[in-house]
């Protein structure tokens, strides 16, 4: 499966051109020894930027020639790779490894930006977000205290202010308004870092030999990622508590389900900690009631900590708004701008209530080579080294200011709003085709939807297995698009996930168009398969 013939770098001269023919270096040198500043010489970097901007131009450009996901088999790219490191680099070193990218991994990748991507959830790029990347790791800054990097840390504490206004968080959530906020890498280091302040501040209340009374709440469709902080944390397997739900309430968490599984514990000496609430879960974007939700855990002391990676950018429309009432009174909120806020991989959003609490469980007592005079005697000063896992960061807040800077929380806004307005055209699309049914009411730009089984061929007994043949054949379209699955409540569907920056309306309707056709070619089949054994 070759990548498209026509993509190519256009470096002026300076280094390699891919148009489907051998690349070869503009001209043969010598390399000079890696020494000192050789290896950051200004013009070098220039050449070689160039030749890397012109290669991710051109892939943008040719995109739709790219099958959404390669048909390859394990071990197809280390086969071709050497076992072992050169000792030293050849004279067109970089320009051999672009071809490589081009011809070797490329063929291989599953192509996120693909206008056709509507499996999982998007990973949404920019021009601005990947140039604030770049941006970011040029400066290659570490900014874990304030004395390390003051405008790094400045530029997070402002940019999070920015981002949870434009989502129109509770003010106690901001800087501005007592709270604060930090930048993380993914939601499952927020989770983490939520459920281990949790941890800290009960335990301080009930003693530390405690620990192996605490309970996690959250419903069978919350993020395994709870489940990994709590065993990284030390809640003991069995005081994962994963309330069920169903169909009839929309795979939301049930108040009075939470309410009984609390008291249950209480009654057995347990100490209910830690509620994730998400809106938006993964397999179909269901909204957990907020306020009510909050209301129960705070009759327990409980810590409320709300996921909404993939939702949370919705938030930036106020037409959505509502979906967070009562967040107010969470503890921590956190989500990811880097699947629907043009952000680039990676850049979640965390934000607490009290900080304080994250730090007393986080923090570290600085050594004398991370202090700083100059902090001295500030109170706001903020090291953020004391609010996550690690101490080595990245310089997140850059791209993420740049984005807001350069796109507005308008064009924010025209974007998230352009994908759910495809999705609505998909839902309708289904609800109009008599032999498919839309499975649970759309929130977003996530259409959760299934082939209905015939009653001849096995109605709801045939079902599940007839939508998971169905996905694998409209992903088997080598031109069509990209889906996921989910099975909720014992029901297989399949999943479409609008929000690839470059998907148009046209790209919906050919991919809808892919999916009537395998289910008719589909149900033919079944259709003679069931006449000879009749």
């Amino acid at each position: 499966m070759a990548p498209p013939s026509h993509c190519h770098i256009n470096s002026n001269n300076n280094g390699v051109h891919l148009n489907g023919t051998a690349a070869v270096p503009a001209e043969t040198e010598t390399v000079p020894p890696l020494l000192g500043s050789r290896l950051l010489d200004a013009e070098e970097f220039r050449r070689q930027g160039h030749q890397v901007v012109d290669f991710i131009a051109d892939y943008y450009a040719s995109m739709e020639d790219y099958p959404v996901h390669p048909n390859v088999t394990p071990g197809f790219l280390r086969r071709q790779l050497p076992l072992d490191a050169p000792s030293r680099p050849k004279p067109d070193a970089f320009a051999a490894a672009l071809r490589d990218v081009h011809d070797l991994i490329l063929p291989g990748a599953t192509h996120w930006q693909s206008p056709r991507h509507f499996a999982h959830f998007p990973a949404s790029s920019s021009t601005v977000g990947a140039l604030g990347e770049a941006l970011a790791a040029g400066i290659n800054v570490v900014p874990f205290t304030w004395a390390a990097s003051p405008a790094a840390t400045e530029l997070e504490m402002v940019v999070v202010d920015w981002l949870g206004k434009a989502l129109h968080l509770p003010r106690g959530l901001l800087f501005c308004g007592g709270g604060g906020g930090t930048l993380l890498g993914t939601s499952c280091e927020a989770i983490l870092c939520a459920l281990v302040a949790a941890r800290e501040r009960k335990l301080v209340e009930i003693g530390s030999r405690r620990i192996g009374d605490l309970v996690v709440y959250c419903s069978d469709q919350t993020h395994f990622a709870v489940h990994k902080a709590a065993r990284i944390a030390g809640i003991h397997r069995d005081n994962c508590r994963e309330i069920a739900t169903c169909l009839g309430g929309m795979f939301a968490l049930s108040p009075a389900d939470l309410q009984a599984a609390m008291q249950v514990d209480v009654d057995a000496g347990l100490v209910p900690l830690f509620l994730c609430a998400t809106i938006g879960t993964t397999q179909t974007t269901a909204v957990d009631p907020i306020r009510e939700l909050c209301a129960i855990a705070a009759t327990h002391g409980v810590w409320v900590h709300v996921d909404a990676a993939y939702a949370g950018s919705a938030l930036v429309c106020p037409e959505f708004r509502h979906v967070m009432d009562g967040a107010e009174a969470v503890d921590t909120f956190s989500m990811n701008a880097h699947k629907w806020l043009l952000a680039n991989n990676d850049c979640c959003a965390l934000w607490a209530r009290k900080p304080s609490l994250l730090t007393a469980a986080l923090g570290t007592e600085q050594e004398y080579i991370l202090k700083s005079a100059a902090a001295d005697g500030h109170d706001d000063v903020v090291d953020y080294k004391d609010w996550s896992m690690t101490l080595t960061r990245r310089f997140r807040s850059l791209k993420l200011w740049l984005v807001l800077r350069c796109y507005g929380v308008e064009g924010l806004r025209d974007h998230v709003r352009a994908h759910v307005g495809m999705a609505a055209s998909f839902e309708n699309m289904v609800k109009t085709d008599a032999r498919f049914e839309v499975v649970v009411p759309r929130h977003f730009a996530l259409v959760c939807f299934r082939l209905l089984s015939p009653e001849k061929l096995g109605g709801e007994k045939t079902a599940n297995e007839l939508n998971r043949r169905l996905l694998e054949e409209v992903n088997a379209t080598s031109s069509g698009p990209y889906m996921s699955s989910a099975k909720v409540g014992g029901i297989y569907m399949l999943r479409c996930a609008i929000g690839s920056t470059l998907t148009e309306e046209r790209h919906v309707r050919e991919a809808w168009k892919v999916v009537q056709d395998r289910a008719a070619s589909l149900l033919c089949k079944m259709e003679i398969i069931y006449s000879v054994l009749a």
